[in-house]
């Protein structure tokens, strides 16, 4: 059995020492397929929000005006660098690792589509989420603070008592809609496609 000493002793040897302190590791280097924080590039956003309404992780990315320009901004703390907003982005904005670079060679782009359901034992007809709309306000802009519209090409409207939706396929996917509903009765539900080299 070794003694304290003995282990302090070969420790302590020049040799061992000398090893120690002069130990080389190999240079940290990212590979070609790590997904970092998204970065701007030179192109100008021209504030379409792609990018943030493809986002899976709640605040990640903002659009915002400074300077009277559109630009995306990062919150590292939220980002999980999954990279569907340089994917989604139509005017490659956006960039990280091989990313941009795979998405132009492969001519991808990503389609996205929302659904909307209403959950009517929540549901109580106020008509919040109608009114609160900006594509039913642009349609409608008479749309009735009940939340009822006389139009039958607005997204949703109040309709006996119930909100009911017509126009799914003209969501944008804001979700103005889940934010005003008092009731948490209404969700949209983002479905994203994936087409490559101009598929339709």
């Amino acid at each position: 059995m070794f003694s304290f000493v003995y282990y302090i002793k070969e420790f302590l040897r020049p040799t061992w020492i000398r090893s120690f302190l002069t130990a080389k590791t190999a240079p940290l280097k990212s590979p070609s397929y790590f997904r970092d924080f998204p970065q701007t590039t030179d192109k100008e956003c021209t504030h379409c929000l792609a990018c943030m309404m493809i986002c899976p992780a709640p605040d990640a990315i903002h659009v915002v005006r400074r300077a009277g320009v559109w630009q995306p901004e990062i919150k590292k703390g939220h980002c999980i660098r999954c990279g569907l907003c340089i994917e989604a982005c139509p005017e490659d904005v956006l960039a990280s690792g091989r990313i941009l670079a795979y998405k132009r060679r492969e001519e991808l782009t990503l389609k996205g589509t929302y659904h909307i359901s209403i959950d009517q034992k929540k549901c109580m007809g106020c008509g919040n989420c109608s009114v609160s709309c900006p594509v039913n306000r642009e349609i409608d802009p008479s749309l009735r603070s009940s939340g009822t519209s006389t139009s039958d090409e607005v997204i949703m409207r109040v309709d006996t008592g119930q909100n009911k939706v017509l126009h799914e396929e003209k969501c944008t996917g804001c979700k103005t809609c889940e934010d005003h509903c008092p009731n948490q009765a209404i969700r949209v539900a983002r479905v994203v496609e994936a087409l490559q080299g101009g598929e339709e």
